[in-house]
């Protein structure tokens, strides 16, 4: 997965065997007063789920900067996701990857990268946090632990029509990194 280059959700449908969701958390971009160029770039903080079987295997936060009229309209109007915007685009990014780190969080064992996706028109900063690397090595274990207590949790918000108590969305700032 470290290599991947504006494909996750390919990649990790692949290595799952089973379909990857993306659900976007927040999507800021400031009011749009002239199409996107060089002069009057277009900056959107951004930050997606990638959801697999019902469990948050990605969340992925951005900055993606726009001077493009065509990226624009791609990835603004036309809400296609980030690395999917660069094929529309005919165009294969420069990948560089500035930062990976493994910590632990709780008792999960985090994977971290933050990466670029440049080219022309479009460019994109990204964290990504893989929130358990068990789901790696684990495979069907990892995805069955806690689909008892999530299964119950879907029934009462139906009955209910709340939000269980897991459910929580994010809306904070972007969050920066900087190579080591």
């Amino acid at each position: 997965m470290l290599a991947a280059q504006g494909d996750l959700q390919r990649l990790l449908s692949t290595f799952f065997a089973r379909p990857i969701f993306i659900e976007t958390i927040y999507a800021h971009t400031p009011e749009r007063l002239y199409p996107a160029s060089p002069e009057h770039p277009i900056t959107q903080s951004r930050q997606v789920h990638l959801v697999c079987a019902g469990k948050v295997v990605c969340i992925a936060t951005s900055t993606v900067t726009i001077t493009s009229p065509d990226a624009e309209r791609i990835f603004l109007e036309e809400k296609f996701p980030i690395g999917q915007t660069f094929r529309k685009l005919g165009q294969t990014p420069r990948f560089t990857l500035l930062s990976v780190e493994t910590p632990t969080v709780g008792n999960k064992r985090e994977l971290r990268r933050t990466y670029t996706l440049e080219t022309e028109g479009f460019v994109t900063e990204i964290l990504e946090v893989f929130t358990d690397r068990d789901m790696f090595t684990r495979g069907e274990l990892w995805f069955s632990e806690g689909q008892t207590e999530r299964d119950a949790s879907c029934a009462s918000v139906t009955e209910s029509h709340s939000k269980p108590g897991w459910f929580a969305i994010s809306t904070g700032g972007v969050i920066r990194c900087t190579a080591f």
